[in-house]
């Protein structure tokens, strides 16, 4: 019977079922290069076969409960996104291969609003650096470096502070040039037009590689991706997705076309 007091506990929350899927996911995965466990793989295959999947919602959202009580929320502009965890920092929603569960995370965010505080507003930069909106994502930078979210000693500004503030701005900021989190090194997928002309040096990338970049007029000038491993990258840049072959230790440079340059 509902609870004329109200409650913080529910049945099935998305993010809940986001988690379970990720750490049933990775155990398989794990399994798989050990070797090990073929049973307990299987057990974990048909219990996330059973979860519940993102859903989106009557208002176009990306629904946040079992049932769609988004509507009915008292705090529809709530600072918390838990149930965007599946965009970030998980990779089970992309513009790529979920294109309509992204759409739902942004009116999400719209309904959310972009001004927040602490590790709330680094976890808005981050999703919308893996929407690949890079203007959306540097407007919010923008805030977050405001003196009443940045104290002088940069430390952020949530009484007393929020360390997860501070990673969670400058790990947006890795986002806006390089995500690898789709078996992929996605160069400048959120570049924004205020940073016409850069370069970074020593991002690290899933799959065990460092990746330097440099850019001019918005677009990539060059890459170089170094490999701690034998490996098999696969380059995407803009519209374009090339594999390569790289020696442990080695390392490849690529153009704006990801044509090689130097593979040494």
């Amino acid at each position: 019977n509902p609870n004329p007091f109200g409650t913080s506990i529910c049945a099935g929350p998305t993010m809940d079922s986001q988690i379970i899927r990720d750490v049933l996911t990775q155990a398989i995965k794990a399994g798989e290069i050990l070797k090990v466990a073929p049973e307990l793989r299987r057990d974990f295959a048909m219990t996330r076969d059973r979860l519940p999947p993102n859903m989106i919602g009557a208002q176009g959202q990306l629904q946040e409960w079992l049932e769609d009580w988004d509507a009915k929320a008292p705090e529809q502009r709530h600072r918390h996104i838990s149930h965007l965890y599946g965009l970030f920092p998980s990779n089970q929603i992309d513009p790529l291969t979920t294109p309509a569960l992204a759409d739902a995370c942004k009116v999400t965010l719209e309904r959310r609003g972009d001004v927040s505080t602490g590790w709330a507003i680094a976890w808005r930069i981050n999703c919308w650096a893996r929407l690949r909106d890079g203007d959306r994502a540097h407007n919010i930078l923008r805030h977050l470096f405001e003196p009443t979210r940045t104290y002088p000693n940069l430390f952020d500004a949530h009484p007393p502070f929020q360390i997860d503030g501070n990673f969670g701005g400058t790990n947006a900021i890795a986002e806006m040039l390089l995500q690898s989190h789709n078996d992929e090194l996605h160069l400048l997928p959120a570049l924004p037009k205020a940073w016409p002309k850069g370069k970074v040096t020593g991002l690290r990338a899933r799959g065990g590689f460092v990746v330097d970049l440099a850019w001019e007029g918005g677009a990539l000038r060059t890459a170089t991706v170094r490999a701690s491993h034998d490996a098999v990258p696969c380059i995407r840049y803009q519209s374009q997705v090339r594999e390569f072959t790289l020696k442990r230790g080695s390392s490849l440079s690529v153009g704006t076309s990801l044509q090689p340059i130097t593979i040494l």
